[in-house]
């Protein structure tokens, strides 16, 4: 079953070929998939893992991460060392990611050794590099904003003046959050990032009227599905909420957006799960980022969705039939949950619990700092008025209060 939003051609029939299978038989051994990265998103694939009956390993920097805290098959290492990475992939049923940084050569080099590694480096690239990301969004005809190359102030200038100003200057790699992005009005608001001596590029500002994102899964062998595309509302560069559906957008205006995500997929031979966050326009929907992985903007989908963001890229890297993307409820809203003064989220519970039993919590298990993303919770229901005041008056109250 597919999302009611989701075009009658957005998922593939299901044709496994029979070599390929990663189920376990009866007396047979759970499969390990090898997550790189200790995050928060690792922590809550833990979850989906435990009731698929797979063994999740994660690749930490040091126990004190959000899943090295929960996860038993913990193993430290660097994700930039070969070794390491090798030393992590023995026994892997599949190798996948929390986060974009392994160097793409590694990643290589794990698929020579006969690991099975999803996404793998021609797609992962695309979310690693901006520009070689651009390059070819732009040439397989996904809309994009002008964009370019840029090392020097007369680059930026000379930008300016064919796209005029603001223009946005991002970092190649790295980068996430509002980090990595300069919005300049000025060559002169562009010295930080020139001075700074790293890859850039400049792109036109785009006057969107909201931020969307979709969220699609793909198999290895091309089965492809498509969440509801979702309304993100940004903060300081932090997504601090989620609607799904995105409200208004029905029709051929949510199919569009669900083809250029299941398009993206395809043509950049993505496995696994791909985040296509884009810009909604007078004129139309611009791509703005591309993540390769569980994301920010699928949250909801632990409760909101029949099937999990997490246990989707699960079955996905494992290459077994995909679930249903369907909403479990006519709206759904997600509210990061951000460090206040007071650290003791805990305390607080209580109040949040009695208020609304239907409110669900996720607490990362990180330290609490103000500003910091800390965990979400998650409102379902009709209503979305009704929704989203009682998924913010959850939120307000775990932060506590902004001031010591």
């Amino acid at each position: 079953m597919n999302s009611p939003n989701v075009p009658p051609d957005a998922a593939e029939p299901y044709a496994r070929p029979a070599s390929t299978s990663a189920v376990p038989v009866a007396g047979s051994t759970a499969p390990v998939v090898g997550m790189v990265g200790a995050g928060q998103l690792a922590r809550m694939t833990q979850q989906a893992a435990i009731a698929l009956g797979i063994d999740l390993r994660v690749l930490a920097n040091s126990r004190d991460e959000s899943a090295a805290k929960v996860i038993v098959d913990t193993r430290l290492g660097d994700y930039r060392d070969l070794a390491d990475l090798r030393e992590f992939a023995k026994g892997c049923a599949a190798v996948t990611f929390d986060h974009e940084h392994v160097p793409t050569e590694h990643i290589q080099d794990l698929i020579d050794d006969g690991y099975a590694v999803h996404p793998g480096p021609e797609a992962l690239v695309h979310a690693q590099d901006k520009a070689v990301m651009r390059e070819r969004l732009t040439e397989i005809g996904v809309p994009c904003p002008a964009w370019a190359r840029v090392s020097e102030a007369a680059d930026v200038e000379a930008f300016a003046e064919e796209h005029g100003w603001p223009v946005v200057v991002k970092s190649v790699r790295g980068g996430y959050d509002g980090r990595g992005v300069w919005v300049c009005s000025s060559a002169e608001d562009a010295r930080e990032p020139l001075e700074a001596g790293i890859p850039l590029i400049a792109e036109a500002f785009v006057p969107f009227e909201r931020e969307l994102a979709v969220l699609v899964a793909r198999s290895p062998h091309g089965q492809g599905v498509s969440y509801p595309v979702v309304e993100t509302v940004q903060k300081d560069g932090i997504c601090v909420e989620v609607i799904a559906p995105a409200p208004g957008l029905v029709g051929e205006d949510a199919a569009a957006a669900q083809h250029i995500a299941l398009k993206i997929a395809q043509e950049l031979g993505v496995t696994g799960l791909l985040a296509v966050e884009m810009f909604a326009t007078k004129t139309g929907l611009v791509v703005n980022e591309l993540a390769m992985r569980p994301h920010n903007s699928g949250h909801w989908t632990i409760e909101g969705a029949r099937t999990s963001q997490f246990e989707q890229h699960l079955r996905a890297v494992l290459n077994l039939p995909l679930g249903s993307p369907a909403l479990a409820a006519p709206v759904v809203v997600m509210v990061n949950l951000l460090g206040g003064a007071d650290p003791d989220v805990f305390s607080r519970y209580e109040h949040v619990m009695a208020n609304d039993p239907g409110v669900k919590i996720h607490f990362y298990g990180k330290e609490v700092r103000p500003g910091r993303k800390i965990g979400h919770v998650t409102a379902l229901g009709v209503e979305l008025a009704e929704v989203r005041a009682r998924a913010w008056h959850a939120a307000d109250c775990l932060k506590g209060p902004v001031d010591a």
